[in-house]
């Protein structure tokens, strides 16, 4: 029996890991991955963390992994198959057997959707991103391209219209589906044009961006736009469909938690991209971590 078992090893799961310990809970941090890090493992360079400006996101995740480790965290690899509520604690269950905790931290986060074109994985943090308030400042004065027609990639073409020369915005539709207010500021910048009922075929370069293949649909055109930066806007989904049914969600699978990270289920608590939030970037994701051990101690008082 652990005092808190937390699922995920990302920012949200290792700062509940030193938290966690600095309370002088017995924690263990189950991990289905080989790493600990999240998707900040797949960023090049991160530019936005109080006091560490440019680190490698590589860097970044073992740092965290190994203040984490310093306050004797324990880890173990493997997939989460479901947690359930007895009457005297937690149970979760594993491929590799279940363990039982007086609380439950879930911190498995949440994927980028991709668009699964030749070129996307091979130069993900080398010119594609996933977001563009992470990564737009390394792209000031150049030209991107920004996939998606929804609110993300809206205010994504937005927000890199303000530092680069040339902001495409690719749709594969006719129409936007994001808001019209969002729209109308996009569509009055003089930089930004946008591409309608086009796909990408294909993000080219040799270890940086150099340009992408485009397919206008309707007269079957292809179109080849020199470019440094691809911020792709297709969706992010949450890491959870496999293993938390029984826990309230939205209707896109984010469980339903708020600032004190508290879930449908007592004594289990939902923190970083996982949960309903507004935004998911790393530094929210550690200030969840805190968030939801304060949420654990409080539960443990009751």
């Amino acid at each position: 029996m652990h005092d808190l078992i937390i699922i995920g090893s990302g920012p949200a799961g290792l700062s509940a890991a030193v938290y966690g310990r600095r309370a002088g809970f017995s924690t263990l941090v189950i991990e289905k991955n080989p790493m600990s890090g999240g998707q900040v493992l797949n960023t090049y360079e991160v530019d936005n963390y109080l006091g560490l400006p440019g680190i490698n996101g590589f860097d970044m995740g073992m740092k965290f992994r190994e203040h984490a480790e310093k306050m004797q965290a324990e880890f173990m690899e493997a997939d989460v198959l479901g947690v359930e509520d007895s009457e005297d604690c937690k149970l979760v269950k594993t491929a590799e057997g279940d363990f039982e905790a007086r609380a439950v931290i879930i911190a498995s986060g949440a994927s980028h959707s991709h668009l699964g074109v030749p070129g996307e994985e091979e130069l993900s943090g080398m010119g594609v991103s996933y977001c563009a308030t992470c990564d737009g400042a390394f792209f000031r004065g150049k030209t991107v391209a920004v996939i998606g027609g929804g609110d993300v990639a809206v205010e994504d073409a937005i927000f890199l219209a303000r530092a680069c020369e040339k902001v495409y915005l690719i749709h594969r539709r006719d129409s936007l589906r994001a808001a019209q207010s969002l729209q109308n500021t996009m569509l009055a910048l003089p930089n930004v044009e946008v591409c309608w009922d086009s796909v990408v075929e294909s993000i080219n370069g040799d270890g940086q961006v150099s340009s992408l293949t485009m397919l206008h649909k309707p007269s079957g055109e292809r179109r080849e736009l020199p470019l440094q930066g691809v911020f792709i806007a297709v969706g992010i989904k949450p890491n959870s469909e496999s293993f938390i049914s029984n826990i309230a969600s939205d209707e896109k699978g984010y469980l339903i938690a708020g600032e004190d990270c508290t879930t449908s289920m007592p004594g289990v608590f939902a923190a970083g991209d996982i949960r309903t939030k507004k935004l998911r970037q790393i530094v929210t994701a550690v200030a969840d971590g805190a968030n939801a051990v304060e949420g654990v101690q409080e539960y443990f008082l009751q």
